[in-house]
């Protein structure tokens, strides 16, 4: 095993939720596909925060034309992130998860994709759910379908879509890397949303399309009459929100083996059903993707701490016998308000700062 690989590997575990290593090195084999040794030493070198590539050169005493050179090719590669704005561009080392893996949209292919999900289910899964902040959320679609209002803006699918400039959609990286080892689902693939600088990034990179409003809301509408959960990053201010499902995403298979996905995700909500007007029709324990709702009775019954709140079980009630409640103030969780708070907080939990 390269040095390097192994520094690069506990860089990586300082970052996001983690990067842990595994008896086999499953995670060194994903590190040898993706970074050149000169790539691995170029990210050690970087930190999460942006930098252009002038003062990069200058810091590393290297020549300002290659550094920019090998800072772009790595971006382009989606290992690294890229901020543009006007002619200034700068660069970012970023975690592994939400970060280098969701950027292999156009890179991942069936030996990556078989690694991947080893390492997934040896480690990597593992540590989504490991601390008190989650990395993402689980949100209702709309305001519309919860029973007690105000909700925040940040806890709606919809107003997120309306407080974006920019918006771009992307194939879910999930869904995407479990059809190259013949595990796809027959959900959606165009379903997640990318904001402000992370869908231009997406764009420029060729991983995504800028979009309307109008077109957002409809495939999240799409979305929701497939049965996919809406996950923005777990911070008032969010970059992306993807479209997920239990059987393929990452965070949703993890929250699953959850014995209390609610608590694990932080939502703000959970389902009631009326058992008065309740038929029986079992269509929401099929849209399920929790395994939250049983029949008792012949009735719905929910599992209140397996519930994440996400409402899919309240669009398709054909009598509206389900419906979203609020928890108890004392039982709400107020999510950072940027991104950076969001890793900081993990960082914190985790004893790496």
């Amino acid at each position: 095993m390269s040095e390097v690989y192994e520094q690069l590997r506990q860089r990586l575990d300082d970052l996001g939720t983690g990067f842990p290593a595994t008896q086999n090195s499953v995670e060194i084999s994903i590190l040898k596909q993706l970074f050149t040794e000169e790539d691995a030493r170029m990210f050690l070198m970087l930190t999460p925060m942006l930098e252009d590539p002038q003062s990069v050169a200058r810091r590393l005493e290297l020549p300002e034309d290659q550094t920019a050179s090998h800072l772009e090719d790595m971006a382009s590669r989606g290992l690294l992130f890229r901020h543009k704005k006007g002619d200034r561009v700068r660069y970012s080392a970023v975690p592994f998860v939400v970060g280098i893996y969701e950027f292999q949209l156009n890179r991942v292919n069936r030996e990556l994709a078989e690694e991947l999900e080893t390492y997934y289910q040896q480690a990597l899964g593992k540590t989504f759910q490991q601390w008190s902040t989650p990395v993402m959320r689980t949100i209702p679609i709309n305001r519309e379908i919860v029973s007690e209002w105000p909700i925040a803006a940040y806890e709606d699918a919809m107003t997120i879509i309306d407080n974006q400039k920019t918006i771009a959609v992307a194939p879910c990286i999930c869904r995407t890397s479990a059809a190259q080892i013949d595990q796809a689902c027959d959900k959606p693939l165009e379903t997640c949303f990318l904001f402000g600088s992370h869908a231009a990034y997406y764009v420029d990179n060729g991983m995504g399309r800028y979009i309307e409003k109008e077109e957002a809301k409809q495939i999240i509408a799409k979305n929701d009459e497939a049965g996919l959960v809406m996950q923005p990053f777990n911070s008032q201010s969010v970059g992306g929100m993807c479209s997920c499902c239990g059987c393929c995403c990452g965070m949703l298979r993890s929250l699953k083996l959850q014995d209390s996905p609610a608590e694990a995700v932080k939502s703000n909500y959970f389902a009631e059903v009326d058992e008065e007007v309740c038929v029986g029709c079992e269509t929401c324990v099929e849209r399920c993707q929790m395994d939250a709702i049983s029949m008792v009775d012949e009735k719905a019954h929910v599992v209140e701490n397996r519930c994440i709140g996400c409402g899919l079980c309240v669009t398709t009630c054909p009598t509206d016998a389900m419906a979203l409640k609020k928890k108890s103030e004392d039982n709400l969780y107020l999510p950072p308000e940027s991104g950076m708070e969001t890793y900081m907080r993990i960082a914190k939990e985790r004893g790496k700062i």
